[in-house]
C-alpha cells in the first residue's frame, strides 16, 4: 500500500506530499489542483509502461506543464508584505514525481533537454534521475537502484555497486527497460505493482458509446479502462468473481432488478431487468447514470484487484440517489485494492467518511500553488528528493 505520493513543480502542485491510506478521497473546490493530481498519478504509471515522455509530450511538453509561479515563495510573500515575484534562480529546471511504501520507494526527476542540432525532438523531456529505495523513505543506505542521465546502477548482494546500463536513453525509465527478475527481483515487483495500478476516468456513455454495443465477449478479469468490454467483464464476474455482490450492488441501487448477459453469436451485451418491464434493457437502452453505475461495479468488483485503482469524478451522469451505493461499493473495493477517489460530491464524499479506514484530502490553494488543508507545510510525510 502507497504511503505518500510526492510531486514538485507539476502544474499547481508545487511541492506536494499526500499521505495516503487505504481509502481516500481528493476533494476541493475547482481549481484547487485535483485534476493535476491525478495527471501525477498517471505520469508515474507512465514511468512502468515506458510512456511517460510521450504522455508529457501530449500536455504541450514540459515547459506547459511545469509550476508557473516563483521557485520559493517566501513568508513575507504569504502574508502579503511583499508582492509575488520571481527570484534567481538557485536550482536546475526539474519536474519530480515520486511515491513511497513501507516496502519501495521510487522517484523520476524529468529536466529541460540537451539541445542537439541533430535531433528534431528537441522539445521532448528528458529522465535525468531514477532511483528505487527501500522502506518508506529514501536514505543513501537504503537505495537499490540509481539512474543519473544515461547510466544506471544497482546494488549487489555485497552491498558494492554494479552496473545495470550505459548510454540508456534519456528517454526511457529504468523502471520499464531493466526489470529483471533474477538479476533485480525489486525492481521487477516495483514495475510491476505499478503496471497494476489502474484509472477510472469519464466512462463515455452516449449513444456510440462502446459500453452501449454488442461486443465479442472472451474471459474479462480487468474492465478496460473505456468500458468496451462491459458485458464479458460482468459475465466473467458472474462465473469466476462474486456474483453474489455483484447482485447485492444492482439491488443497492436498483431494488429489485436483475442484472445478466446477453449471448448472441458469440456477441455479449448487458441485460438489466427492472420491476414492471416485459423484456430487460439492454444496453443501448440504458439511461447514462445506469450505465456508468454498471459500469463502475464491473470495475470495483474485478476477480483481479489491482494494487491500486484511482477513481476520477465516479459521481458524473449519476443520479444523487446512486451516490450512496456507490460509496459502499467503493468501500468494499477498498478492503481489496487500495483506492483513490477524485471527487467533489458532497453525498459520494459523506458516505465514504463512514469508512473506518478512509482519509479525505481536501486539496486547496494558496497563492496559485496547491496544498493540503489542515495540513501544515512541516506536518507532510517525510521525503527526501536528494540530488542530480
Amino acid at each position: 500500500m502507497l504511503t505518500t505520493i510526492a510531486v514538485t513543480n507539476y502544474r499547481s502542485l508545487r511541492d506536494l506530499r499526500v499521505p495516503l491510506g487505504p481509502l481516500n478521497v481528493v476533494t476541493g473546490a475547482n481549481g484547487t489542483g485535483k485534476s493535476s493530481l491525478y495527471r501525477a498519478l498517471h505520469l508515474l504509471a507512465d514511468c512502468a509502461q515506458g510512456r511517460v515522455i510521450g504522455s508529457l509530450a501530449r500536455e504541450g511538453g514540459l515547459e506547459s506543464v511545469l509550476w508557473a509561479g516563483p521557485e520559493s515563495i517566501s513568508g513575507a510573500m504569504r502574508r502579503g508584505e511583499q508582492p509575488v515575484q520571481g527570484t534567481v534562480r538557485s536550482g536546475p529546471i526539474t519536474l519530480q514525481l515520486g511515491f513511497s511504501s513501507d516496502q519501495f520507494g521510487y522517484l523520476v526527476d524529468l529536466g529541460i533537454p540537451q539541445r542537439s542540432d541533430r535531433s528534431a525532438f528537441n522539445q521532448d523531456p528528458e529522465i535525468k534521475r531514477e532511483v528505487v529505495w527501500d522502506g518508506p523513505v529514501m536514505r543513501p543506505s537504503g537505495v537499490l537502484v540509481q539512474r543519473t542521465r544515461q547510466a544506471a546502477q544497482l546494488r549487489g548482494p555485497e552491498g558494492g555497486w554494479e552496473q545495470l546500463a550505459t548510454g540508456l536513453p534519456t528517454y526511457h525509465s529504468v523502471l520499464a527497460e531493466f526489470a529483471d527478475p533474477q538479476r533485480a527481483p525489486e525492481l521487477w515487483t516495483l514495475r510491476e505493482t505499478v503496471r497494476s495500478w489502474r484509472f477510472y476516468d469519464s466512462f463515455r456513455t452516449d449513444v456510440d458509446a462502446p459500453a452501449r454495443q454488442p461486443q465479442v465477449g472472451t474471459r474479462t478479469l480487468v474492465l478496460d479502462h473505456d468500458g468496451s468490454d462491459l458485458a464479458a467483464a460482468l459475465q466473467t464476474i458472474i462465473e469466476v468473481g462474486n456474483a453474489d455482490a455483484l447482485q447485492r450492488a444492482v439491488d443497492d441501487a436498483f431494488p429489485g432488478a436483475q442484472l445478466s448477459v446477453s449471448q448472441s453469436a458469440g456477441r455479449f451485451d448487458v441485460a438489466f431487468q427492472q420491476p414492471g418491464l416485459l423484456r430487460p434493457l439492454m444496453g443501448a437502452e440504458l439511461s447514462d447514470g445506469t450505465l456508468r453505475y454498471l459500469l463502475l461495479v464491473a470495475a470495483l468488483l474485478t476477480p483481479r484487484p489491482p494494487e491500486l485503482m484511482v477513481l476520477n469524478e465516479p459521481e458524473t451522469s449519476l443520479h444523487p440517489e446512486l451516490l450512496a451505493p456507490l460509496g459502499r461499493l467503493i468501500s468494499q473495493a477498498s478492503r481489496r485494492s487500495q483506492v483513490i477517489v477524485v471527487s467533489h460530491a458532497a453525498a459520494l464524499i459523506a458516505e465514504l467518511r463512514k469508512g473506518t479506514d478512509s482519509r479525505v484530502l481536501e486539496l486547496v490553494k494558496d497563492l496559485g500553488e496547491t496544498r493540503i488543508a489542515d495540513l501544515g507545510r512541516l506536518d507532510g510525510p517525510a521525503w527526501n528528493w536528494g540530488r542530480r
